[in-house]
């Protein structure tokens, strides 16, 4: 039927709506997730490239840290580097090899190992110079006749050479500081001998207890002491010995005996040379510092005091003048050097030497 109508064709188009949108949170996790994973490699790494010794270091410090910071011992401080220079053969258990050009060698230090090998070499130069004075002595005809007063040995503070008196053969004249010729030569040829060692030296005088006439308030064996290991400091100059390495002249009277059991024995009367090592050398100069200090604060201290009394006002009864009072710091006696080894007195004669009792 060419005149029947032909239904319209419908044709429905469905819109599709889109997806809606998602955010960025999975980016944020994968990023966690790549740097938990580089830092679990790189974790991997440095154990496999660390030698037992510095993994052995490290678990002892996390075991106990302060015990290691604060008194030392094997510890993390023992270990030179975490990373042993580096490299690729991580299977490797003692470390890498390092691929510089000129590698560099850390080494550790023990402190206390590096002191005791000093203190070592010093002993056995201190022995070496032992061996030479006696050689010396058993060389010199005039030394040799004094053997039997030279006496040496190694001690705490270092060599000690003491050269003693004799009942008729003494080293001074009697009650003075005159050095007697012989004794005079004994002492040259020791400061040559001395000069050769870099260690610096100490004298000391000492008397018997024989006591003067006057007693200790006048001129007494202290004053005696003194003067005589001045005595002996000059002649060892000299003989040659840099008076630079002299620290200490110091005048001890009968207070250290040779012979404990007889205080008037003569061998009471010496002279100590005490050829000094390192830790007794320091002990010295520091004792010396703070006694410098002490004196000068208590000079400046003095000097104060003595100004603010001129300034004061006068008192007084009326009619009468105000009395003002000085104060004048005192000179400190001490028996120590000075830095540059210029001695300095251990105590002032107050007096002129009494007549001595026979034999001093």
């Amino acid at each position: 039927m060419t005149g029947e109508t032909k239904p319209p064709i419908i044709i429905k188009r469905i819109k599709k709506g889109g997806h809606a949108h998602h955010g960025g949170a999975w980016k944020i996790a994968y990023a966690d997730f790549v740097t938990a994973m580089m830092a679990f490699f790189l974790l991997m790494w440095l154990l496999g490239s660390t030698t037992k010794g510095d993994l052995e270091g490290i678990a002892e410090y996390f075991k106990t840290p302060l015990k290691v910071a604060l008194q030392g011992g094997s510890g993390s401080g023992d270990s030179s580097s975490i990373i042993q220079g580096g490299g690729k053969d991580l299977t490797r258990t003692n470390g890498q090899v390092s691929k510089t050009e000129k590698p560099s060698e850390k080494k550790i230090i023990n402190l206390q190992a590096a002191q005791a090998e000093l203190e070592r070499q010093e002993m056995l130069r201190l022995r070496d110079l032992k061996s030479r004075l006696e050689a010396a002595i058993e060389a010199s005809p005039t030394l040799r006749a004094f053997r039997s007063q030279i006496k040496i040995e190694l001690t705490p503070d270092g060599l000690r050479i003491q050269i003693i008196d004799e009942q008729n053969r003494p080293m001074f004249d009697i009650g003075s500081a005159v050095v007697k010729d012989y004794t005079r030569e004994i002492l040259r040829e020791i400061g040559t001998v001395l000069n050769d060692v870099p260690n610096r030296i100490s004298l000391s005088g000492h008397t018997d207890a024989k006591p003067y006439a006057g007693g200790e308030r006048g001129y007494s064996n202290w004053e005696l002491s003194v003067e005589r290991a001045n005595a002996s400091r000059r002649e060892l100059v000299a003989g040659g010995i840099d008076e630079k390495k002299i620290v200490r002249v110091v005048g001890l009277g009968s207070a250290v005996l040779f012979d404990k059991n007889d205080a008037f024995n003569p061998q009471n009367r010496r002279i100590s040379i005490t050829v000094l090592n390192q830790r007794a050398e320091k002990r010295i100069l520091d004792d010396s510092n703070e006694a410098s200090a002490a004196v000068q604060s208590a000079s400046d201290a003095a000097d104060a005091t003595a100004a603010a009394n001129t300034h004061a006002p006068a008192t007084g009864a009326p009619g009468q003048g105000g009395a003002v009072s000085s104060v004048v710091p005192a000179a400190a006696a001490t028996g120590a050097t000075t830095a540059a080894g210029t001695p300095a007195a251990a105590v002032t004669p107050t007096a002129t030497p009494p007549a001595s009792p026979a034999g001093k």
